[in-house]
């Protein structure tokens, strides 16, 4: 039997799926994530997809001729933007404040800054889309790994902040938090001693 919730790919001493609560965001997500963070025991993208009723993970470095994403991004009903502080970025609740689509998609690309960075870059079919950025209104609660940037966000934080700007409902993407909390305390509950990542 293996160590690992083959759900929640934490090992079975601190599985989060009873913590995992389902939310139907009207405003779909499209995860893109680095292979190194898949089996990553501290990555919160997981958590995240379990979550969200709409929700599709894909893993890679240059989705440029990913079939599955462009069949996504073809949708007319869709308008995606990548969550992505690049020069060009527009904060978000800017683009909305210009009438934007009823319905928007957001775009999370999973992995350390420098993977994130190379993600966008080999992606020319992300480039082609609107990027956007978020301004955190939170410190992180990322206590179990740590990123050298100032003000960095999980992929889970990221996510709850988008998609509660989006709908101006944090109230409904609450769970999103209590989870991830529950996640870190739990790890940090069994390996008290360990000491923290810094990516």
């Amino acid at each position: 039997m293996s160590r690992y919730c083959s759900r929640c790919h934490k090992a079975h001493a601190i599985c989060i799926c009873d913590a995992i609560t389902k939310i139907d965001n009207p405003n779909p997500v499209i995860l893109l994530q680095h292979p190194d963070e898949v089996s990553h025991p501290k990555n919160s993208a997981c958590l995240l997809s379990l979550s969200l009723q709409h929700c599709v993970t894909l893993v890679g470095e240059d989705f440029s001729q990913h079939p599955q994403l462009n069949g996504l991004l073809a949708d007319p009903d869709i308008n995606y933007v990548v969550l992505y502080p690049g020069e060009n970025a527009l904060p978000l609740s800017e683009m909305m404040a210009e009438g934007a689509s009823a319905k928007q998609g957001i775009i999370l690309l999973d992995g350390t800054w420098k993977k994130a960075y190379k993600m966008y870059q080999l992606s020319t079919n992300l480039q082609a889309l609107p990027s956007v950025s978020i301004a955190a209104k939170m410190p992180s609660h990322y206590q179990i790994r740590k990123s050298r940037k100032p003000g960095a966000l999980s992929t889970l934080e990221a996510g709850y902040i988008a998609l509660s700007q989006l709908e101006d409902n944090a109230k409904r993407y609450q769970p999103l938090l209590d989870s991830f909390d529950t996640m870190i305390a739990r790890q940090l509950a069994f390996l008290p001693n360990a000491s923290q990542r810094r990516d």
